[in-house]
């Protein structure tokens, strides 16, 4: 299974200029699609070419590595939200943020299939950070008793129908949307006096 962070650690320069294609990267394929020509995410970097594939060998290694970034920081996000008992539903929306944001990254991973060892591994890797995060929600009676971590990666799909929005606006507005809906469904009602 593909690991999705780098064997060893980068010396500083190196790092600069694997973090400037990995933002390039995410910049224009959220502009262009995930199938953009590698030369605007060179131009963009402002790098070689040969820099690119030194970090990247083809398209396949780029986007893995930004799904690892993501994860990543889908995790700090997930840790710095740890104490809360809302952190759950705060998550819920930063991740819907994400994805009207980067749809097209987005977008890819989820015409992969499902079995595909790397996402299964992100699955996992979700269900792992989301855990806490669930178990706060539910032990405070904020978040259904029966909701589990494979209910979480669900719930991030069912709002990845936002892709649907054409523009940056209307993937957002959707996803407020359905936010809206799913969060009603997954929080504990007060009983009625």
């Amino acid at each position: 299974m593909a690991d999705l962070t780098p064997d060893r650690p980068l010396r500083t320069d190196a790092q600069l200029r694997r973090t400037a294609l990995l933002d390039a990267a995410a910049a224009v394929f959220s502009e262009h699609g995930v199938n953009a020509p590698l030369e605007l995410v060179i131009e963009r970097a402002g790098v070689g070419r040969a820099t690119l594939y030194r970090n990247f060998p083809d398209r396949g290694a780029l986007m893995q590595a930004l799904m690892g970034r993501n994860l990543d920081r889908i995790e700090q996000e997930a840790q710095r939200l740890a104490g809360h008992e809302e952190g759950l539903f705060e998550l819920l929306v930063y991740m819907a943020q994400r994805i009207a944001d980067s749809a097209p990254i987005t977008d890819y991973w989820r015409a992969i299939d499902r079995e595909h060892p790397l996402v299964r591994e992100a699955q996992a890797r979700l269900g792992r950070m989301v855990r806490p995060l669930i178990e706060r929600a539910v032990h405070a009676g904020r978040c259904r008793a029966d909701f589990a971590e494979s209910d979480f990666v669900l719930a991030v799909g069912m709002v990845g129908a936002l892709l649907r929005g054409h523009t940056l606006q209307q993937r957002r507005r959707m996803g407020r949307r359905a936010l809206e809906l799913l969060l009603d469904g997954l929080r504990v009602r007060e009983p009625a006096p």
